[in-house]
């Protein structure tokens, strides 16, 4: 009986430590900070220069798994009329159907498909972007630039910086071309609060 009863512990035990570690590198989610987030786009104007622009109306979540970064996730819908040129009449214009046609379209969506570890704190997210009604692939270049908790509110960040290029005519948004170039640069800056902790 006593024999039994010592097995029985040590299984338990046993699965207990073979569990224990996979719950605690479980992937973390996080909501966005949005005074620490941009998003940031740059396109060719007639080749004279890159005239920025930015979207400041989105929301999502992203997960990051720091033990197996390759099991994290990324999904975030951007309103389209969120759109911000830095000038009233370029706004109106990037609203339209030369552009994003927000009326027609009145969110954007990108959601991670997979997440490859290209070097240390790197990796490549890709992800379908759905954009004036298509959906086409497009890889982020991530880098993590630091996860830990924050000096003055106490609660645990993650923060990431992303870039790619993208080719607009992919999507149907071919005013200007060849004149104006279809590719567009993107530059992301994320802080994200973990969610335990978000409130």
């Amino acid at each position: 009986m006593l024999k039994s009863s010592l097995k029985a512990f040590a299984t338990l035990w046993l699965a207990a430590f073979i569990l224990s570690p996979v719950t605690a590198q479980a992937a973390e989610k996080y909501s966005f900070d949005k005074a620490h987030t941009q998003i940031l786009f740059f396109a060719d104007h007639l080749g004279f220069s890159k005239s920025q622009g930015e979207f400041h109306d989105y929301d999502g979540y992203f997960s990051f798994d720091r033990a197996a970064p390759e099991k994290s996730e990324i999904d975030v819908t951007i309103k389209t009329a969120s759109i911000d040129m830095d000038m009233e009449k370029w706004d109106a214009h990037m609203k339209n159907k030369d552009f994003f046609d927000v009326e027609t379209y009145p969110e954007m969506h990108f959601k991670s498909t997979s997440v490859e570890v290209t070097g240390e704190n790197q990796a490549d997210i890709t992800g379908d972007l759905t954009l004036l009604g298509q959906t086409h692939p497009v890889t982020l270049h991530v880098t993590h630039n630091k996860s830990g908790k924050h000096p003055f509110n106490g609660k645990y960040v993650a923060g990431f910086s992303a870039h790619a290029t993208l080719d607009r005519s992919l999507w149907g948004m071919t005013y200007g071309l060849p004149m104006m170039d279809k590719n567009v640069e993107l530059r992301i800056e994320v802080e994200g609060v973990r969610a335990d902790e978000a409130q």
